[in-house]
């Protein structure tokens, strides 16, 4: 499979509808997850769930390409909103990673990766741009609930924290702050597939639809979007995807 596309996302609700439109598919088991095989469009792409958290995300990840050769990942998913305008609802498509709960001080700074001498890592600019369009492209496909969905671009961070508190979420972006960054949302996975993506040196980009505010109605708004609108941008966003990556 010389060209194959990850899709990879953190519940199997965000992908249920991607896995009915693979052609000639074919579930194959490794280190304990179930992979899809198969063609979107013509395009060769593998569909896996990472679970949920970093070592969880990083372990997938790392299969992908080692057991899969997989040449690109995709992350598509939900995160809880931390900019001022990004709301439920929106889409936020990654420019580049930090974990944020990253402290290895007083040895290194805090957020910076050990032995790396950086705190985040970039995503590909090429394969964002893509994605960005085709975010763009599907934002029509679903319907907005009271009103139109917005397309952000910036830092995601991810940590092994469900923020389901606004004093958590304040006390992350207050730090991140402090450190010269401004994060639009926070997840569970995507930071330490940035970094598996880095060290072996493929393309990586990443968009999350915003389920939730990170406060105290998060547990609820996050059941209700990922039960019942998750996979719909999902599969809008990949459908719009497929024709503009590369063939080589």
């Amino acid at each position: 499979m010389g060209n194959t596309t990850a899709i990879l996302s953190a519940l199997a609700q965000e992908q249920q509808g991607l896995i009915e439109q693979l052609e000639a598919p074919r579930q194959v088991h490794r280190a304990g997850r179930a992979y899809w095989l198969g063609r979107l469009q013509g395009r060769e792409v593998i569909l896996a769930l990472s679970r949920i958290g970093k070592v969880a995300a990083a372990t997938t990840a790392t299969t992908l390409v080692e057991a899969f050769d997989a040449r690109r990942i995709v992350f598509t998913g939900v995160a809880g909103g931390l900019g001022r305008d990004v709301l439920i609802g929106d889409l936020v498509v990654a420019d580049g990673f930090v974990q944020h709960d990253m402290d290895a001080s007083p040895l290194f700074p805090r957020f910076e990766i050990p032995l790396y001498g950086q705190t985040g890592f970039a995503c590909d600019a090429e394969l964002s741009e893509c994605l960005a369009q085709a975010c763009r492209a599907s934002l029509g496909a679903v319907p907005p609930a009271g009103r139109a969905p917005g397309l952000h671009r910036g830092l995601i961070v991810s940590g092994d924290q469900f923020v389901s508190t606004a004093r958590s979420a304040e006390q992350i972006q207050g730090a991140l702050r402090h450190a010269g960054m401004e994060p639009l949302a926070v997840e569970m996975e995507g930071a330490a597939v940035a970094q598996v993506c880095h060290d072996y040196n493929i393309p990586f980009a990443a968009v999350r639809t915003i389920s939730d505010r990170s406060d105290e109605a998060s547990p609820n708004d996050f059941q209700h979007f990922v039960t019942h609108v998750a996979s719909r941008y999902a599969r809008a966003i990949v459908d719009q995807l497929m024709p503009l990556l590369p063939r080589s």
